[in-house]
């Protein structure tokens, strides 16, 4: 097993802690100084023999070392007791602002409240995307999801890592990723993905077994070196398996044979600065009116202005080019292009598998 796996990083986990006992310090010193206070009420009350609220009021007044007068006359007890509830109260208030103060300079709080946020918004996320690891791939991918603005949390056990993917205004979690723990914090069993992009084939096999056994229809797509770890990883479970080197040959070659395809390509799947995009929707009885219809029947081109380049079928067979006596069945996938309005009124006549066009 690689020594990746073996470690285990504790950041997110040493942040809580922190947060956790600089808040139990603060509490138990607040406490500490209400006992001193009630203390004091108690024995102006029942020693001296005073009013609960003079005696409330003396002991407040008395803490806040704010120099008013004595209510009522005190003997010689009565001032030592005064001078030793002096005491205790500037001890507890010092050791308040004591720990208030650490806690605000080295960040202990700040980081907490962080933390905190960004929990409460992993809890808050479905059918988000899961990315495991931040390397040269995953950076990669990340930076497509934010040009589509896809919910994304980015999970990673190296802290330079995760601190670069916060800069760039991803939720992160700092954690291993073929750990159960970790994809269960990540939201495993809301989320519609996950990717597998870790720098090891091992580390990506694991991950995508954690994932299956966790959530057995969540869609899988890993990262593989080599093709012997590509059939690994299917077998694991991984409904795709890319290689960056496999995949990056095939787009070289292409690039070499058929330029003006793969710029046309490119500039349809990818990029900010897109004007036609491809998108897929999927057809379902529950919200779609279309389905049982011919496209020449559901009019699709006409009323949305998209061109419909394929429709794969629920027995995944794919069809090119549908013609306009091609049926919609339930479950079909059909894939559109057009510009941004374009398949907005699309996805308003389908149904969406995304809600980014809505």
């Amino acid at each position: 097993m690689p020594a990746r796996l073996l470690r285990v990083s504790f950041s997110d986990t040493l942040v809580a802690e922190t947060y956790r006992r600089t808040r139990r310090h603060l509490i138990g010193g607040t406490v500490a100084l209400g006992g001193v206070a009630l203390t004091g009420a108690l024995w102006y009350r029942l020693v001296e023999g005073w009013t609960w609220v003079d005696a409330t009021y003396m002991s407040i007044i008395t803490l806040a070392t704010v120099g008013f007068a004595e209510i009522h006359p005190l003997g010689d007890r009565g001032r030592l007791f005064t001078i030793v509830l002096i005491l205790m109260g500037v001890v507890a208030i010092a050791y308040i602002v004591n720990c208030f103060t650490e806690a605000l300079i080295q960040g202990h709080l700040q980081a907490g409240i962080r933390l905190g946020k960004r929990r409460r918004l992993m809890e808050s996320l479905t059918n988000h995307y899961i990315l495991c690891g931040f390397g040269r791939t995953g950076r990669q991918v990340a930076a497509e999801f934010a040009t589509e603005s896809i919910d994304c949390i980015v999970v990673d056990s190296d802290e330079a890592a995760i601190h670069e993917a916060q800069q760039q205004g991803f939720v992160t979690f700092q954690g291993d990723a073929t750990q159960d723990q970790v994809l269960f914090q990540a939201g495993i069993e809301r989320a519609s993905c996950l990717i597998a992009a870790l720098p090891s084939d091992a580390e990506n096999l694991y991950t995508v077994l954690s994932a299956k056994t966790l959530a057995p229809k969540i869609r899988t797509i890993a990262r593989a070196s080599s093709e012997e770890a590509v059939q690994k990883l299917q077998r694991g479970g991984a409904d795709v398996v890319v290689s960056p080197y496999i995949t990056g040959g095939k787009r070289m070659a292409a690039a070499a044979l058929r330029p003006q395809v793969v710029d046309f390509l490119d500039g349809i799947l990818t990029g900010a600065d897109r004007t036609v995009y491809i998108e897929e929707f999927l057809i379902s009885p529950e919200y779609c009116p279309k389905v049982g219809q011919t496209l020449r029947e559901a009019q699709l081109r006409l009323k949305s202005g998209a061109l419909i380049l394929a429709i794969r079928r629920a027995d995944n067979s794919l069809i090119v080019g549908p013609d306009g006596g091609t049926v919609l069945y339930s479950g079909d996938l059909v894939i559109g292009m057009g510009t941004s309005e374009d398949l907005r009124r699309l996805n308003q006549i389908l149904g969406p598998l995304h809600d980014r066009y809505r």
